[in-house]
């Protein structure tokens, strides 16, 4: 039976849901140049990135020292944030301390309706994310993705922490969120916040059918070209889904640090709408009142405590 281009059939809605999220966070993607000696340190690594980004960092078209990759690969989607931030690594290294503050954070994506922690069988700290595929559908119609969380290294010099998930929602897999940081200053610090996962051919061609339909309209940052009327093109697709949820999620960090205090739930909820706004053109969804007003439902919801 054929669908009209308004009613999208339901197995095309729920695999589009699925990559909506898994692209959602930023992807580890290969370098921009020639990766450093084998021999390099983490840090040393992270800092010659910087070097390698630096013109680019200067001239960010995101109106600051901001820079997007992302890339199609033959087994899933990758994408990567890298920014200089004006946080001090040992203010970054505490505010992002343990998967609770993780939750916290992925809590303020507009599709993240509830976020829990335990402990693994293992006895490793964990978190398991609620995405919906749409902000307005109720938390019962969420995917579950469960991660585990831990810290790779927390030296003076370098930050690196890792969340993991060997398996996701409809033929999704390897979930792979890593935030890297290094000082460069006493002030400032330079981070690398990524993500990537594998999925099946079906979740790959569905979510691609989606995208060429209703999804059709819908834009990533990176430039393609200029259209007739002098406009920006900007590249669409899978890459495109991916880019717009690795800004997203870069959001809710640079939101969490800029209020990480308890009782300032709702100023990094504001802080973040504000800085998802400046990319209208990518990332606008609904007005500032219904976002406030979802995300003080969930937290009456779940309570001070997770």
């Amino acid at each position: 039976m054929s669908h009209s281009l308004r009613t999208p059939a339901p197995w095309m809605r729920t695999l589009a849901g699925v990559v909506l999220f898994a692209a959602a966070l930023p992807v580890l993607a290969a370098a921009p140049e020639a990766a450093p000696a084998a021999s390099a340190t983490p840090a040393q690594t992270l800092r010659a990135a910087h070097q390698r980004m630096s013109d680019k960092l200067d001239h960010s078209s995101f109106g600051r020292p901001v820079q997007l990759d992302s890339e199609e690969t033959s087994g899933g989607l990758q994408g990567d944030v890298y920014a200089v931030v004006d946080h001090s690594l040992s203010e970054i290294s505490s505010t992002l301390k343990g998967a609770a503050r993780w939750c916290d954070v992925l809590a303020l994506h507009i599709n993240n309706r509830r976020c829990r922690t335990g402990t693994s069988p293992q006895g490793r700290e964990t978190l398991t994310l609620y995405v919906v595929r749409r902000y307005d559908k109720p938390v019962d119609q969420a995917f579950e993705l469960p991660f585990v969380y831990r810290i790779v290294n927390a030296a003076p010099e370098h930050l690196s922490v890792e969340m993991t998930a060997a398996s996701g929602p409809l033929g999704t897999s390897n979930y792979r969120v890593t935030l890297e940081a290094v000082a460069l200053d006493e002030r400032k610090s330079f981070l690398h916040f990524s993500y990537s996962y594998d999925h099946n051919m079906m979740v790959r061609l569905g979510t691609q059918a989606y995208l060429a339909t209703f999804g059709r309209d819908k834009v990533g940052f990176t430039p393609t070209g200029k259209g007739p009327d002098g406009q920006p093109e900007y590249i669409r697709g899978l890459r495109g889904l991916v880019e717009r949820n690795a800004m997203r999620y870069f959001l809710t960090l640079d939101a969490f640090l800029a209020a990480p205090a308890q009782d300032q739930s709702e100023r990094r909820e504001r802080y973040w709408f504000a800085a998802a706004e400046q990319y209208p053109r990518q990332l606008h969804e609904v007005d500032l009142d219904t976002y406030l007003a979802l995300k003080r439902e969930d937290r009456k919801r779940e309570g001070p405590a997770r």
